[in-house]
């Protein structure tokens, strides 16, 4: 498995998170921002933007969390996603992900939504061990003019814990 490095993200690293949001088929999964909100978000208390970055220091993936600032210590991995898939990132970014909420926070719940039929992530959010907790029916208008359900996950920090 491929090492991966985790670290906070910088307004130099906007670029390469709008390219790999930009990626085919990505913005019917994950969604995307323009330069101008991710440049808000980056400096906002709520957020917190992590980049994965390979043994070379080239960046390879990256994370958005919201709700840092959720007084019910909620956090929400609201997109991830790594430039090349099928590399074995994914997993390791998800998992680097996890530890710096749970290591750096307070956070009790680290949820997340996924559009059902992306069977790829709903596979890496199973094997992190995130619970399914339901979906939101039809509450994603896609990209194609299409709906589709939200799977609702999370992970407790209990369940963290005990996984490492």
């Amino acid at each position: 498995m491929p090492v991966l490095r985790l670290r906070r993200a910088s307004p130099d690293d906007i670029g390469f998170i709008m390219e790999t949001e930009r990626l085919p088929g990505y913005d019917y999964f994950i969604g995307r921002y323009s330069a101008e909100e991710h440049k808000a978000y980056l400096t906002s208390e709520a957020f917190a933007y992590l980049i994965g970055e390979n043994t070379n220091g080239m960046p390879v993936g990256f994370a958005i969390l919201t709700d840092l600032d959720n007084r019910d210590g909620n956090v929400c991995i609201k997109r991830i996603a790594v430039a090349v898939p099928d590399q074995g990132y994914g997993s390791q970014l998800l998992s680097s992900a996890m530890d710096f909420v749970f290591r750096e926070t307070e956070t009790f719940r680290l949820w997340l939504t996924v559009v059902r039929g992306n069977d790829r992530a709903l596979s890496v959010y199973r094997k992190n061990d995130f619970v399914e907790e339901g979906a939101k029916r039809q509450s994603a208008l896609l990209p194609d003019g299409n709906r589709a359900d939200m799977v609702m996950m999370s992970i407790l920090r209990p369940e963290w814990s005990a996984r490492n």
